[in-house]
């Protein structure tokens, strides 16, 4: 048997792609092709995906490859995905998570997101990251950043910046630890749902989908079901600055950190709660709503007015 990973053409996706596919070797001995797609996220990098359509841009190519036949299993970064799945397809796994949190980078070595100077220009392309460095470090100048890892990178030095905002996973994935100067502490800087989770997507109908849920990791896909629930019912996508974060403590619970932000960071709506595992969709839904009583309810609807 083969199984044909879909997947994108950027360097960090076609190192998630590999990765799957060497575990499917490794683990199962099962023979594996990749298929390399370019999406229209890919292809629009001149303009900030919250006015393209989201993150979804970068994966519906690869679900059609899916529900056509041509690929039996999608690998994506969780994060990407909106939070309802086409009919037809399901999620059959999230392999083990890698470091969920932000990663600063800076042009002077040792610098950290406090002893950055003040006006100092900072490069990113996420709103939930702009409204919490506005939030936490309101001097900063914010520059829009966008395309894959490598390109970010070299902004740094192309667009003059003083530092840039990564996901720690990704530079991770692609032997790039050392370019990170501070680790994002998740409760200052809470990450987007699903941040470092890969997304393994199948059809429902395939017998594929069972192989495949054999990578699947329990800790990955009890918080990947928390956050995707927290972020189904605040119904956010990338033009709202949301972040969840699902975590199991040491007493055996999953706890949950939730906040909306508006887009300047001056006002946040945040919630915890926590929950025994097997309640983790409950668990994510209960932090979404005490988030809209906390005021994330007047957030969301001033945002959908500034969104018009």
């Amino acid at each position: 048997m083969k199984i044909r990973i879909a997947t994108r053409g950027s360097d960090l996706a076609l190192t998630q792609a590999r990765y799957i596919a060497r575990r499917l070797e490794r683990e199962l001995q099962i023979e594996t092709e990749l298929l390399v797609l370019t999406t229209q996220g890919d292809r629009i990098l001149d303009k900030p995906l919250a006015d393209i359509g989201g993150k979804g841009l970068f994966i519906k190519e690869i679900e059609e490859a899916l529900v056509d036949g041509r690929a039996e299993v999608a690998v994506h970064s969780a994060k990407d995905l909106p939070a309802l799945v086409p009919e037809g397809l399901r999620l059959s796994a999230y392999p083990q998570r890698e470091d969920c949190r932000d990663a600063l980078v800076t042009k002077k070595p040792g610098d950290t997101l406090e002893s950055l100077p003040k006006g100092a220009r900072v490069g990113t392309g996420s709103v939930r990251r702009t409204a919490l460095l506005k939030s936490l470090r309101p001097d900063l100048k914010i520059v829009p950043l966008r395309g894959n890892v490598q390109t970010r990178l070299n902004k740094l030095v192309s667009e003059d910046l003083d530092a840039i905002v990564l996901a720690c996973a990704g530079l991770d994935r692609l032997g790039l630890s050392d370019q990170i100067s501070e680790r994002l502490d998740p409760v200052m800087f809470v990450p987007a749902a699903t941040q470092g989770i890969l997304a393994l997507e199948t059809r429902v109908d395939d017998p594929a989908g069972e192989i495949i849920s054999q990578l699947n990791d329990p800790d990955a896909a009890i918080a990947a079901v928390a956050e995707r629930a927290f972020l189904g019912t605040l119904e956010g996508d990338c033009s709202v600055p949301l972040a969840g974060y699902a975590c199991m403590r040491d007493d055996g619970l999953l706890a949950f950190d939730g906040l909306v932000s508006s887009l300047d960071g001056k006002k946040i709506a945040r919630a915890q709660a926590s929950a025994p595992p097997s309640d983790a969709a409950a668990l994510g839904r209960e932090v979404a709503n005490k988030v809209l009583a906390e005021g994330g309810d007047k957030i969301l609807k001033a945002l959908g007015s500034h969104r018009k």
